[in-house]
């Protein structure tokens, strides 16, 4: 049985967290694969909103493993104020949660030096979340980085202690000033309360589940289009977003690969800076903005709205290999008498369908269609057939421009406004 993938195909927000919520009761096994705390995956049920950072969201499903994997990067304080939160709810998550030893660890002069570097580039701003997340992934490949495995070794402080000076050297050259005193000691609390958890070898772990049939979802954070490869360089995050990732992230081969299920909304949304085609900085965006509650889960930050950008999906459709489409917010929409679609590209004089190497430097236009929208409360629905004819004709629109078929529509946060196609 191959492990199937869940992500992003937009630039992060798409609504990840509810479908791995949603979808979770089908897996024995879920594992996130990238990211770390600036992944914000809101799940909505029993009247409650769970905002998680770290752990996958199948940790509130009985007899649903969650795995941590070596690809992401933690935050000690982060984790543990998380397991914390769900362990008052009376989530048992000591025996659901493993951890991989090679997952990075997130260091509080990680964070400094995040601040620092974004401070430094004015108007050039990347959009961190200013959770260190860059400066980890940067140790990692400079290989300096400490692991979760490190923190049971006998000399894990004097290794820490390395870093910390290495950082503020660093830190000195920003002229970037800071107080490690209480930042410190919490971070090695949340040290010893990690220790209380199955840290693993998470690549063992994962290909013995594989071995033994069990079914598995690997979760990704932020959005295939903020990929440090294939995302809009260089407003993108630290880590492979996509489908490679999950190998990379888990330690799996290629060939276990089963479903890819990407996720995105019916318009399109950005946080941070960076190219956005088909953004509205009009009426109509706030609109977008305000039904849609567009504020970041983990920053509070207005989200940039726009209309849906079928180049950019096609794109992330072809680097993923996506085979099964899920699309979120379908009831935001209700009320716009016109639903517009950017099918094209005007570039350099000509129309094109797909996304060119630079849309910073060389600014692309939309090219868009029109589609008749539809003016119907759909939070209460219970079928996919109730969906207005309208929005129907919208789906069957996307599903021939993509070519792949939409197999979910969610029409509300909770994990009961959800519509299988």
């Amino acid at each position: 049985m191959g492990v199937d993938v869940l992500l992003g195909l937009q630039w992060g927000d798409e609504g990840k967290g509810k479908v791995v919520d949603v979808l979770s009761p089908n897996y024995s096994v879920i594992a996130r694969f990238q990211g770390g705390p600036n992944a914000g995956h809101s799940l909505e049920f029993n009247g409650i909103k769970h905002v998680l950072h770290t752990i996958p969201s199948g940790i509130f499903r009985d007899n649903c493993c969650n795995i941590i994997g070596n690809g992401v990067v933690i935050d000690p304080i982060v984790l543990k104020k998380e397991i914390v939160k769900l362990q008052d709810m009376g989530v048992k998550v000591e025996s659901k949660l493993f951890i991989s030893k090679k997952a990075h660890l997130i260091l509080p002069t990680h964070r400094f030096l995040d601040a620092a570097s974004e401070a430094s580039k004015g108007t050039e701003k990347i959009g961190s979340t200013l959770k260190g997340i860059g400066p980890t992934y940067m140790d990692k490949t400079g290989r300096n980085g400490l692991r979760v495995g490190d923190i049971f070794h006998h000399d894990f402080r004097d290794r820490y202690n390395f870093l910390v000076k290495k950082h503020d050297d660093l830190l000195g050259f920003y002229d970037y000033k800071y107080d490690l005193t209480e930042v410190e000691k919490e971070w090695f609390d949340g040290i010893e309360f990690i220790k209380q958890f199955q840290c693993i070898d998470g690549e063992h772990l994962i290909n013995q589940y594989i071995r033994e049939g069990k079914s598995i979802l690997a979760e990704g954070a932020q959005g295939s289009l903020l990929d440090i490869d294939f995302g809009s360089y260089p407003f993108v995050t630290s880590s492979n977003t996509i489908t490679a990732g999950a190998c990379t992230g888990l330690g799996i081969p290629p060939n276990k690969i089963g479903d890819v299920i990407g996720i995105f909304k019916a318009y399109a949304t950005r946080v941070g800076s960076g190219p956005f085609p088909t953004e509205l900085n009009d009426e109509t965006g706030e609109k977008l903005r305000k039904i849609g509650h567009e504020f970041g889960a983990t920053t509070g930050r207005p989200r940039r709205c726009g209309w849906i950008d079928l180049p950019a999906l096609r794109y992330a459709i072809m680097i993923n290999g996506v085979t099964k489409l899920v699309m979120m917010k379908a009831d935001v929409l209700s009320g716009f008498d016109t639903i517009k679609a950017c099918t094209h590209y005007k570039y350099r004089g000509e129309i094109i369908d797909y996304m060119p190497f630079d849309i910073i430097h060389d600014p692309v236009i939309p090219v868009y269609h029109e589609i008749a929208g539809w003016d119907k409360d759909l939070t209460k629905l219970t079928n996919a057939n109730e969906l207005p004819k309208e929005l129907q004709n919208y789906i069957n629109f996307l599903e021939m421009e993509l070519n792949i078929p939409i197999i979910i529509v969610s029409v509300g946060p909770d994990r009961e406004q959800t519509l299988m196609r």
